[in-house]
């Protein structure tokens, strides 16, 4: 429960980062506390669409995988953080992807992000 419950946060810490940075991806409301409310609801619909939805994607798409040596994996987290983006308007939470190429980029930076905060966060 203690890992769940840390990469989700690491989660919510990246996407933050990622609107922050990146012009395409918003994540709007009224003050910091809705904002953090947002961010960690929208960190808990990523992880569940990377969790049901990413795995049969990558199968599905192996041969691409193969045939790009692993760099469409770039376009398939683009395309799930996408997919985060039309879940969380469904929920009405204030966050929204514009665009494939803030998707890629916005995906590029909660990678990098999320990968630095594991490495300095241990579940230990």
């Amino acid at each position: 429960m203690k890992s769940f419950v840390v990469k989700t946060l690491i989660n919510a810490a990246a996407i933050w980062v990622a609107a922050w940075i990146v012009d395409g991806i918003t994540l709007s409301g009224d003050s910091t506390r809705h904002k953090i409310l947002t961010v960690v609801l929208v960190a808990l619909v990523f992880g569940v669409v990377n969790w049901l939805i990413k795995p049969l994607v990558k199968l599905l798409s192996l041969p691409l995988f193969i045939l790009t040596l692993g760099l469409f994996t770039f376009v398939i987290n683009a395309l799930m953080l996408w997919l985060t983006s039309w879940t969380s308007d469904q929920l009405e939470l204030d966050f929204h992807v514009q665009g494939f190429w803030a998707a890629l980029l916005g995906a590029l930076i909660i990678s990098i992000v999320s990968w630095g905060l594991s490495l300095a966060l241990d579940d230990d």
